[in-house]
């Protein structure tokens, strides 16, 4: 059957193709969700139609950073209790935010139908998009795993610490190994310098050189700044409150550099079912 819709989908013409990015690190607190955030709004500043999915199903904070209220999350999704579109709140110049449930264990429970349900909603979306930008959880659980799988294109956030490095070619070798994963692009937070981020990359992809068939392409080096402590307990991003600082110049770098990626023109990936209604609509009077 998913060969079939990706027959329908290579003969539509005219697609809108939207991009469809994972951003990942394997160990927690090395700035993720920040990097995240404030791509995602650089592009919406730069007139894109994006959405931000926080993937962290049990330990949801996308809508705390930004001030936002919610009062329906992805549990509702999960549960049928509304589509996809019902429970998207709207951020800073127009971005999307698909928020999860905080302190709801069984979120991280999920089964493998369960999971995959909650990721087939995509079919169903109606809310037009440019970019999906997928913020997942710490670690390298399923869940993180299937989410990576179901992306274009993965980005690993990496900090100077062991652990971020040891973490991050944890993760990098499972979906190598065992996904047939390949391709992966890195940014480098909270460096003191261009350099250090360039040698930051250089210990990890020594590392996964030798032990591992993956290619990986450094993409930004972020500087460690004081602006960003300053701006989440604003509960605004960077780019925002303090757009002329290094971490905010480095963001939106890291923005139009993501835009100018290519996107496959048919769906791919191990859950093509994810990329159906994204890759492209459907047509009036075709069968999907």
């Amino acid at each position: 059957m998913i060969d079939d819709q990706a027959s329908s989908l290579r003969r539509m013409n005219q697609a809108r193709l939207v991009k469809v990015i994972a951003v990942t690190g394997g160990k927690g607190g090395v700035g993720k969700t920040n990097i995240t955030l404030n791509t995602g709004i650089a592009m919406a500043k730069q007139g894109k139609r994006v959405m931000v999915l926080d993937a962290d199903l049990g330990l949801a904070n996308v809508d705390v950073l930004l001030g936002l209220r919610v009062e329906k999350n992805l549990s509702h999704v999960l549960s049928g209790e509304c589509t996809l579109d019902e429970v998207l709140v709207e951020g800073p110049h127009g971005i999307k935010i698909a928020p999860a449930s905080s302190g709801t264990q069984s979120m991280t429970e999920l089964s493998p139908v369960q999971h995959a349900g909650l990721i087939r909603a995509f079919s169903e979306l109606r809310t037009p998009i440019d970019v999906l930008l997928v913020d997942t959880a710490a670690g390298i659980s399923d869940m993180v795993l299937s989410f990576a799988k179901a992306s274009q294109e993965i980005l690993v956030v990496v900090c100077d610490e062991p652990t971020s490095l040891t973490d991050a070619y944890a993760l990098i070798k499972i979906l190598n190994r065992d996904h047939g994963v390949y391709k992966f692009k890195v940014v480098a937070n909270m460096v003191r310098s261009m350099r250090e981020g360039q040698e930051l990359f250089a210990k990890l992809s020594k590392v996964t050189s030798r032990f591992l068939d993956v290619a990986l392409e450094l993409v930004a080096t972020v500087p460690f700044d004081e602006n960003i402590r300053k701006s989440v307990r604003k509960q605004s991003a960077i780019v925002d409150a303090f757009p002329s600082s290094p971490a905010a110049k480095a963001v939106t770098g890291l923005a139009t550099r993501v835009l100018s990626w290519p996107i496959p023109a048919q769906p791919g990936g191990h859950l093509e079912f994810f990329l159906e209604q994204l890759v492209t609509p459907k047509v009036v009077g075709e069968q999907v």
